[in-house]
């Protein structure tokens, strides 16, 4: 059964105040973050490529009025829903992701991810970036400071291929398994976690909508990042 996070504090990177962190007790020490959708706020800059992208790979262009259905769905329904081949899926993202590395100054991150960030890095958090992004890409977006806090970047990873990252980061860090927690923002996310066992929690400013993210059972929902981080600390948020 999925759980919601605690209530929602909005605000900027300094409007909440943390209690100090107090060693290595925390519920996890290591977070898989996914990056678009999660960490930066690029859905806008995605959807507004989706009709060249159609015109160059030759599947069905988006209506406007569909885009809020197509969040209640999976990765997967949309992509068949839009007639996309599996096999077009790698230099679809191999475009995209050349396009987004000319404009990447466009791009921002959500408000608050710059303070979570920075608080579970100075908590002893260890911080791993997965995406099928690439790592350019997600460095630049994040600017050199954010940057230095990730300690493993899995990047350019396929569609449904984070599992196997996730894996990898699991490895390289000995970290066990039940100290790990993958924060994401679609279903592919969710599926990831599940088939590697790894504790999934699941995000509500990114691509899916919360229907959508609740047929995959994550253990937790979260609505702001404050959220996200108040959880990992198993700390009480207090407004400054």
């Amino acid at each position: 059964m999925s759980r919601a996070g605690s209530h929602p504090v909005s605000g900027d990177r300094d409007a909440i105040a943390y209690p100090a962190a107090q060693g290595g007790g925390h519920r996890y020490q290591l977070v898989l973050f996914d990056f678009d959708g999660t960490l930066a706020d690029s859905g806008d800059w995605f959807l507004s490529k989706a009709d060249e992208l159609a015109e160059r790979f030759k599947f069905r262009k988006i209506n406007p009025d569909e885009i809020e259905t197509l969040r209640g769905q999976t990765s997967r329904a949309v992509i068949k829903s839009l007639g996309i081949p599996r096999w077009k899926l790698p230099a679809i993202a191999k475009y995209l992701h050349a396009q987004l590395g000319k404009q990447a100054h466009m791009i921002a991150l959500f408000d608050g991810v710059p303070a979570m960030i920075d608080t579970l890095y100075a908590a002893g958090i260890r911080l791993a970036l997965v995406t099928s992004n690439s790592e350019t890409n997600a460095r630049k977006i994040l600017g050199p400071e954010i940057a230095a806090r990730i300690s493993h970047f899995e990047c350019g990873a396929s569609l449904f291929g984070k599992a196997r990252l996730f894996r990898r980061v699991l490895k390289r860090s000995k970290i066990p398994i039940d100290q790990a927690i993958c924060i994401g923002d679609e279903t592919r996310d969710m599926a990831a976690a599940a088939k590697v066992g790894v504790t999934a929690g699941a995000v509500l400013w990114g691509y899916a909508n919360k229907d959508a993210l609740s047929a995959c059972n994550p253990h937790y929902f979260f609505t702001d990042p404050a959220e996200v981080l108040a959880h990992i600390l198993d700390e009480v948020r207090v407004t400054a």
